[in-house]
C-alpha cells in the first residue's frame, strides 16, 4: 500500500500565499492530508481557509509561536506514515508528493526527503535541502546553481530544509520534532544532525520540484531577523556541544568575524553578539544533543568558504514567511 502522508503548512498572514499554496496541493496526484497551523494571523487566514479549503484542517495557535511550534502542533494533528513541511510561499508541481514520497516506499531507513526548490524563475537553484560544516553551522545546499546541477554530490546533503521536505513519522517522533527552543533559524538543520545521529538515512528527491517564490520571503534583514538568527546560532553551538569538540576553535573565530563584521560594517550594533550570547544561555542546563556522525557534515566547507555562505545566508535577509 502507498505510504500516507500529512502536509503541514504554517502561516501567519499573507492569505494571497497561503491560497496559493493550498490550490498547489489540491492539484496534486497524490492523495494526502493538510494541516494549516496558524501563528496568529490577523489577515483574517483562518477564515479564509475555513471558506475556501473546507477539508483542510486547521489549527489556531493565537498568537506567533513560532516555527518549531507550529510544525509540531501540525504534525500531531495526523496520524500518516509520513510528515511534510511546506512553507507556504512554495508552489509544488503536481507530481511533487507524488516524486517526494517516492523514496521512502523503497528504503524502510529513510528518514527524511529533500525537495528540490527552484527561484521564482524556475531556472536557478533556491535551495536542494542543507548543508553542515565542521562547526555544524547550516547552509541551504546549491543555493544558485542552476536547475541542471541538482544531481551534484557536494555540497553533501544532511536534510531536507524546513520549507519543503519530507519526514517518516516514525522518524520523527523517535527524535522529537523539532527543538521549540528557538523561534526561527536553524531548527531544521537541527533535526536533520539529530536523525542522522539516530540512525536514520536522507536523499536528496531531484524529481520533487516546488517553486519558492524569493520575492515573497525576501527583504532588508531587520533587527528581529538577525536576533533571531543569532540567538538559534549560540543555542545550538551549546546543545551540539561544538565548543567542546575539535571544531571549537574555528567555530569561536567564525562566529566572532561574523559578529565584529555585522557590528562594524552592516548593521552597526551588537545585536549579532547579543543575540548569541542569549542563545548559549537559553541552552544552559538543557541535555547535550547526540553528536552527529561525522558523514553528516562536509569537511570540504573551508573556513573561508563557510564565511561567505554565512554572510550569504545573513545578507540577503531572508526569512520566514510564516514569522
Amino acid at each position: 500500500m502507498p505510504l500516507t502522508a500529512d502536509v503541514v503548512v504554517p502561516v501567519r498572514n499573507r492569505w494571497e500565499l497561503t491560497e496559493r499554496c493550498l490550490a498547489h496541493l489540491a492539484a496534486q496526484t497524490r492523495a494526502h492530508g493538510v494541516v494549516v497551523c496558524d501563528n496568529g494571523s490577523s489577515d483574517g487566514t483562518p477564515e479564509h481557509v475555513s471558506a475556501s479549503f473546507p477539508q483542510v484542517r486547521l489549527v489556531e495557535l493565537g498568537s506567533n509561536l513560532g516555527f518549531p511550534v507550529a510544525c509540531n502542533r501540525g504534525a500531531g494533528m495526523g496520524e500518516a506514515e509520513v510528515v511534510v513541511l511546506l512553507n507556504n510561499d512554495v508552489e509544488c508541481r503536481p507530481d511533487f508528493l507524488e516524486r517526494l514520497l517516492a523514496p521512502f516506499e523503497l528504503d524502510e531507513r529513510l528518514g527524511s526527503a529533500a525537495a528540490l526548490l527552484l527561484d521564482d524563475s524556475g531556472r536557478a537553484i533556491e535551495s536542494f535541502g542543507l548543508t553542515v560544516d565542521r562547526t555544524l553551522a547550516g547552509y541551504p545546499r546549491l543555493r544558485g546553481a542552476s536547475a541542471e546541477e541538482a544531481q551534484a554530490v557536494r555540497p553533501l546533503l544532511v536534510g531536507p530544509s524546513g520549507a519543503a521536505g519530507a519526514y517518516r513519522r516514525r522518524a520523527w517522533e523517535a527524535v522529537g520534532g523539532l527543538d521549540e527552543g528557538v523561534s526561527f533559524y536553524g531548527e531544521d538543520v537541527d533535526l536533520a544532525l539529530r536523525l542522522r545521529a539516530a540512525g536514520w538515512s536522507t536523499t536528496a528527491a531531484a524529481d520533487a520540484v516546488a517553486i519558492h517564490l524569493g520575492s515573497a520571503s525576501a527583504g532588508h534583514r531587520s533587527g528581529w531577523q538577525r536576533y533571531q538568527g543569532g540567538f538559534s546560532r549560540g543555542y545550538f553551538l551549546r546543545r551540539h556541544g561544538v565548543l567542546r569538540s575539535r571544531a571549537a576553535v574555528r567555530a569561536l573565530a567564525t562566529e566572532t568575524l561574523v559578529a565584529a563584521g555585522d557590528a562594524v560594517v552592516f548593521s552597526h550594533d551588537l545585536t549579532a553578539l547579543r543575540s548569541r550570547i542569549a542563545g548559549w544561555r537559553a541552552a544552559r542546563g538543557l541535555p547535550r544533543s547526540l553528536r552527529p556522525v561525522e558523514v553528516a557534515f562536509d569537511l570540504e566547507i573551508g573556513f573561508l568558504e563557510s564565511v561567505r555562505l554565512r554572510r550569504g545566508i545573513y545578507g540577503e535577509g531572508r526569512r520566514r514567511t510564516s514569522s
